[in-house]
């Protein structure tokens, strides 16, 4: 299945800028494939699933081979909750533990190495054409 990208960036509230290159799940089909499968993936890279309207989110970590970092976001981009180090195939639930409207995947450790956190704010184009309607 093939993914578009396009660069996001997260601005700590310490004012540290972080810039990724996510690949977009939009489609029904795209969201449930996620990163299942996956061996590798670059650093500075990532996943922004889109869930249109703010809703409660689950998500777990069957077929996933990589650790993650999963970030919740409302839909101003703003990070609602972070999971940390989810555990690669795992069918343990991960809530977003309240509405969000986008979950960024990372490579686990990726929130503690940058120190992101709780309130800081992500920027996309995905994001800013949501917020322009």
């Amino acid at each position: 299945m093939a993914f578009n990208s396009e660069q996001l960036s997260i601005q700590t509230a310490k004012g540290a800028t972080h810039k990724f290159t996510v690949e977009l799940a939009l489609t029904e089909p795209q969201l449930e494939l996620g990163l299942m499968y996956r061996k590798s993936m670059p650093a500075d890279h990532g996943m922004l699933f889109d869930f249109g309207e703010p809703r409660p989110v689950m998500m777990w970590m069957k077929n996933t081979v990589l650790p993650l970092d999963m970030l919740f976001l409302d839909r101003s981009g703003v990070i609602t909750h972070v999971q940390e180090n989810a555990v690669p195939y795992s069918e343990a639930i991960i809530s977003s533990e309240g509405a969000v409207a986008y979950v960024i995947e990372l490579n686990a450790g990726a929130v503690k190495k940058l120190g992101l956190a709780v309130g800081d704010k992500v920027t996309s184009p995905t994001i800013s054409a949501k917020l322009a309607k």
